[in-house]
């Protein structure tokens, strides 16, 4: 961010700034103990942690301080002494102020000095902060006396910001907020405002910021496969915001997925340290019903994640697949608030249920629901890609496009199968596709055969309903259940040895 634009949004000419500290105009005394953390002045006083385990501790001690602040804060019966557990005072400033006016300005202060209680008539008053929040509470008392910032940088204005909040001077946080709002969103200011203390978030402005926040870093980095090298220097918070969203435009849930583990991996190089950082925080946020069974394979038995853990979300995913779509929007829909779990993103590959069989043949049955609305948004030449599936070690896929047919020239639905890459000469399947229909709703095979993989790479039904386009899109049409089209494929490998 330029800095002299910055500067120019926030400083005034501070002409009231006199009266601050001016013995002959003040009527109280602020004792100002500036303190640090036990684990700041006696580094090894935790040996016995991991330095993940110091951070986080660190991070509680200062989240319970600023909580136990503000809490005393809005009490009736605040003392001027503001406890800092974990903590020993390595300096003193005193400061000469105006009771009356920081009275005016906050309502911290104005219990601090006016409660009725008798630390409140006391001259001397003792407030406690640390050696980090020193300098914006000094701006903060500045702009109390003079409305007015003289901070020259993001950061700087956060800090007065959440000064400003913990001790309850609200034109300080409106000032702060009307600044802040006007500075273009970048990656660092982003992820500076996903990082606030949660107490700030309380104000619906700031509330505000945090979504822009959000809403910047997921339309700037939405296709997280073009940005991976700049994405492994993402903060924690900034790949939270990423992997909550369901607008991540990536092909399936396992890129979301591999780039979790990477991200992870690079960040934190002791598993210890990352198994933690693992299930604490990311592992919420992936689609598990929505990973391919290969993955959650993987998922299963790779060694940065608890076994047992990994067992339980992988058999919650199994079960949802295994559901019906009916039942899977029901269950989507009740957990939708606390959990983000059973929601899809806007993957470039549709998600498919999978049964694969290895004996007496290798053998899978792939199912491929498309939505109506999906069906749709294909007219007059698009088309719908399923994720890749396996069967004798060589990936497939299911595509579904609207184009003109060949023999009626008229624009119908297609679906195809097609083998990913090269893959083995001469290999030859037999197929069976099928659709559910009305009136009964089973499954009915639509073409049946065996094909070999040459020169073309897919076997497909340019036609695959012999109705025409709006035929089959129609309101009465026999292959929507519930605004739901129901596709079923199944392939077998040919030729497997004779099983004895």
């Amino acid at each position: 961010m330029n800095s002299e634009a910055f500067r120019n949004q926030c400083c005034k000419d501070a002409e009231s700034s006199f009266a601050l500290n001016d013995s002959s105009l003040s009527d109280r005394i602020i004792q100002l103990e500036i303190t640090k953390y036990l684990d700041e002045v006696f580094p090894n006083i935790e040996s016995g942690s991991t330095s993940a385990e110091q951070t986080s501790l660190s991070k509680r001690r200062r989240e319970d301080i600023q909580k136990n602040n503000g809490d005393e804060a809005a009490n009736a019966d605040d003392t001027a002494n503001l406890h800092m557990d974990y903590s020993v005072v390595v300096k003193v400033k005193t400061l000469y102020v105006n009771s009356s006016l920081l009275a005016s300005k906050s309502s911290f202060f104005y219990k601090l000095f006016f409660n009725g209680m008798k630390e409140s008539k006391q001259t001397n008053i003792t407030v406690r902060i640390t050696t980090s929040e020193e300098v914006p509470f000094m701006e903060l008392l500045k702009f109390m006396y003079t409305d007015s910032l003289n901070v020259t940088s993001l950061p700087s204005m956060l800090d007065v910001l959440m000064a400003a909040d913990k001790f309850r001077v609200a034109s300080c946080v409106r000032y702060c907020i009307r600044v802040l709002l006007n500075i273009p969103m970048t990656p660092e200011s982003a992820v500076l405002y996903l990082e606030l203390p949660y107490s700030v978030l309380m104000d619906d402005v700031i509330r505000r910021l945090v979504v822009a926040a959000k809403q910047y870093l997921v339309a700037r980095y939405k296709d997280i496969t073009k940005h991976q090298e700049e994405l492994m220097g993402l903060p924690l918070a900034g790949v939270l915001a990423l992997l909550s969203s369901d607008e991540l435009q990536v092909a399936s849930e396992d890129v979301v997925f591999d780039f979790m583990l990477k991200w992870a991996r690079t960040q934190y190089p002791s598993l210890e340290e990352r198994r933690q950082i693992l299930r604490a925080k990311l592992i919420p946020f992936i689609r598990f019903p929505y990973l391919s069974c290969r993955k959650l394979k993987m998922f299963q038995t790779c060694n940065d994640f608890d076994r047992d853990f990994a067992s339980r979300l992988v058999f919650e995913a199994l079960h949802f697949k295994a559901e019906t779509p009916h039942q899977q929007r029901i269950i989507a829909a009740e957990l939708a608030s606390p959990s983000r779990f059973f929601i899809e993103r806007s993957y470039k590959y549709r998600p498919i249920k999978v049964v694969e069989f290895e004996l007496p043949r290798k053998q899978c049955v792939v199912y491929l629901d498309l939505k109506r609305k999906e069906c749709a948004n294909l007219f007059p030449s698009g088309c719908v890609s399923s994720q890749v599936f396996y069967l004798g070690g060589q990936g497939f896929f299911l595509s579904a496009h609207c184009g003109v047919g060949r023999q009626s020239f008229s624009h119908c639905l297609g679906l195809f199968l097609g083998m990913q890459g090269n893959g083995p000469a001469n290999f030859s399947v037999d197929f069976e596709f099928a659709v559910r229909s009305k009136p009964t709703i089973e499954y009915i095979t639509k073409y049946k055969g065996n094909f070999t993989f040459t020169e073309v790479p897919a076997v497909s039904y340019r036609n695959f309903f012999c109705i025409p386009w709006t035929s089959f899109m129609a309101e009465d049409s026999l292959y929507f259940i519930n605004d739901v089209l129901h596709l079923r494929v199944e392939v077998t490998i040919k030729n497997q040895p004779n099983i004895q």
